[in-house]
């Protein structure tokens, strides 16, 4: 039972932080349309960093958005084969001990 409940809670906060970095490039794209104050770049990395890179790299092809800058081209999908290595990692150490 507690091994379910953590996964269920992994599953919760990543679809959290996904969501949010998905809402931050669309109102990044929002602000960028209309000159308004940005969402800093180092944010919305931040937001990819902490598991939503999957979010990020939605946000970016549906809106358009940062991807001409290389650093986010390639950027967020690094780090997101990144995230799947530990994922991997984990996942094997946790269940082949």
């Amino acid at each position: 039972m507690p091994q379910t409940l953590f996964i269920l809670a992994i599953a919760v906060y990543l679809l959290a932080m996904n969501l949010l970095a998905f809402v931050l490039m669309a109102s990044d794209k929002k602000k960028a349309k209309s000159g308004a104050w940005r969402v800093p770049e180092k944010v919305l990395f931040l937001s990819a960093i902490l598991g939503g890179s999957i979010g990020a790299i939605v946000g970016m092809q549906v809106f358009r958005h940062k991807t001409k800058h290389w650093y986010f081209k390639y950027g967020m999908p690094a780090i997101l084969i990144l995230q799947m290595i530990i994922a991997i990692c984990v996942w094997y150490y946790i269940y082949n001990r």
